[in-house]
């Protein structure tokens, strides 16, 4: 067994995988929205088909009007090159490719944030002063897409 073959049968068996590093943890899990507002917000659905053209104009906002790239990156990640180390204040931007997240948020719990912020994070409110309610629904098709849950009809994420 080679060198590294042996470091990576000890990592996995150690579960080395298991650190938040790797993927979703307890904090990143935790529902952003107020307790006694969750119920309704998990109620809203996106009102907007999963086409094409949607994910296009989402895809539109992200990278411009909404300046989503900023912080959370042109691959969804979290990761936006204008963020300078040390800047932000609590958790770093949701990484939206992580599948466990993408799983436990519903659309109408990031439609609450794009509305009212994200408490104890960056996360500012969009809704209504940078954008309409039409176009975060839009931009929560492209985030979606991050993990492939943007489905466009007959047409593979992303």
């Amino acid at each position: 067994m080679g060198p590294y073959l042996l470091i990576i049968v000890i990592v996995a068996a150690i579960g080395l995988p298991s650190i938040p590093i790797f993927g979703a943890d307890e904090a990143v899990l935790r529902p952003r929205v107020p307790l006694d507002q969750i119920d309704e917000a998990r109620t809203w659905t996106n009102p907007l088909p999963a086409t094409e053209e949607t994910m296009e104009k989402g895809k539109g906002l992200f990278h411009g009007k909404a300046f989503c790239v900023t912080c959370h990156g042109k691959d969804g990640k979290g990761f936006g090159g204008d963020i300078e180390p040390g800047t932000l204040k609590g958790p770093l931007p949701r990484n939206f490719t992580d599948k466990e997240w993408q799983a436990a948020r519903t659309d109408g719990e990031l439609f609450w944030i794009l509305k009212n912020g994200s408490r104890g994070t960056a996360m500012a409110s969009f809704i209504p002063l940078i954008l309409t309610e039409e176009e975060a629904w839009e931009v929560l098709r492209y985030v979606r897409s991050f993990a492939g849950r943007g489905e466009i009809d007959g047409l593979p994420a992303r």
